[in-house]
C-alpha cells in the first residue's frame, strides 16, 4: 500500500512552492534584519528558517512515505508524516522560546534600529506569506503536515505585520523598544497553534479516535446494517492524515448471508464516513461466549 491517496501526498506540489516562497523571504529577512540591526526580522527568519527546515522535512516525508508497503511494514512508510509534524512542533517551540528570551533581554537595552529599511523588508515578507497561505488554505484542512505548515506561515505573516507596526512606531514616536517587543509578540504567537499541532500528532501516534468522528454513530450503522445483531470490540484510528481505519467484531443472525453483510458494512463506512480501509470479523452467536472465555 502507497500513501498516493494520502492527504500530505495529494498536496506535495503545494508544500514545494510554499517551501521554495519561504526559503526566499528568509533570505531577504536575514539580510535586512541584520542591515537594519532588527531583532524583530531576525526573529521572523529564525522562524521561518525552521519553516523551512520543517517543510523540507515534511516534504521528505511524503517521498519516503511513498514507498510501498512490505511484508516488514505492512502499511509502507505513511506515519513519517506524523512524525514529521512532531518534529515540526518542537523545532517551533525552541525557536518561540529563543525568541521571546533574546527579546527580553533587548527589552533593558534597546539597540539602534534602521526602521525604514525594517518596514520595507517587512513587507516583502507580508506578501510572501500571504501567498503561501492561499496556497494552503484548503490543504491544511486535511494534512497534519499541510497544517503544520500553514500554521508556520499563519505565524509568519502575523509576526512580519508585527514587525511592520513595530516599525512604524519607531518612525513616528522614536520608541526604539518597539522592536523587541515585536519580537516577544512573534515568540509568542507560536505556542497555542504549536501545541495543537503536537496534541493531533501525538492523538495519532496513540491511535486516538480521529477527530470529527462519533463512534457511537459508526456503531449504530453498523447495527443498522441487514443481518447485524451484535458488534464488539471495535477500533477505529489513523495511520496518516486523510486516511481512517476500522476493525470489528461483528455478530450475524444464523441466515445472514456472510458476503453479503460485509458488502453493505463496507459500502457504508466508506460511503458515510469516508473510511476505505475496513476490517471486520463475522462470527456467529456462540463464537462470543468463546471469545469472553479467552479474554478473561
Amino acid at each position: 500500500m502507497s500513501n498516493v491517496g494520502s492527504a500530505a501526498a495529494a498536496n506535495r506540489g503545494r508544500l514545494a512552492v510554499v517551501f521554495g516562497l519561504t526559503l526566499a523571504i528568509f533570505a531577504v529577512e536575514a539580510i535586512g534584519g541584520f542591515a537594519a540591526n532588527s531583532l524583530a526580522l531576525l526573529a521572523d527568519a529564525g522562524h521561518l528558517l525552521t519553516d523551512v527546515a520543517g517543510i523540507g522535512l515534511a516534504l521528505l516525508a511524503i517521498w519516503i512515505g511513498s514507498r510501498p508497503a512490505s511484508v516488514e511494514r505492512t502499511f509502507g512508510y505513511q506515519r513519517l508524516e506524523i512524525l514529521a509534524a512532531i518534529v515540526n512542533a518542537l523545532l517551533l517551540f525552541g525557536v518561540g522560546a529563543f525568541i521571546f528570551f533574546e527579546a527580553v533581554r533587548r527589552l533593558a537595552q534597546p539597540p539602534e534600529v534602521a526602521s525604514g529599511l525594517m518596514i520595507a523588508v517587512a513587507l516583502v515578507g507580508l506578501a510572501g506569506n500571504g501567498a503561501s497561505l492561499w496556497l494552503l488554505r484548503d490543504a491544511q484542512v486535511a494534512s497534519l503536515n499541510a497544517r503544520g505548515a500553514f500554521l508556520e506561515v499563519l505565524s509568519d505573516f502575523a509576526g512580519s505585520a508585527a514587525v511592520i507596526v513595530a516599525g512604524l512606531v519607531i518612525v513616528l514616536t522614536g520608541f526604539g523598544a518597539a522592536d523587541a517587543i515585536a519580537s516577544m509578540v512573534i515568540g509568542v504567537l507560536i505556542f497555542p497553534r504549536t501545541w495543537r499541532l503536537l496534541r493531533d500528532a501525538v492523538d495519532v501516534l496513540l491511535e486516538a479516535t480521529p477527530k470529527g468522528l462519533d463512534m457511537a454513530l459508526v456503531r449504530s450503522h453498523i447495527l443498522e446494517a441487514p443481518g447485524v445483531i451484535e458488534c464488539h470490540d471495535l477500533h477505529v484510528w489513523t495511520i496518516t492524515s486523510g486516511m481512517n481505519v476500522v476493525s470489528a467484531h461483528v455478530i450475524v443472525a444464523p441466515d445472514a448471508e456472510p458476503a453479503t453483510v460485509l458488502d453493505h458494512l463496507c459500502e457504508c463506512l466508506s460511503g458515510f464516513f469516508d473510511i476505505e480501509h475496513s476490517t471486520f470479523q463475522i462470527e456467529t452467536a456462540d463464537r462470543r461466549r468463546l471469545e469472553e472465555v479467552g479474554h478473561a
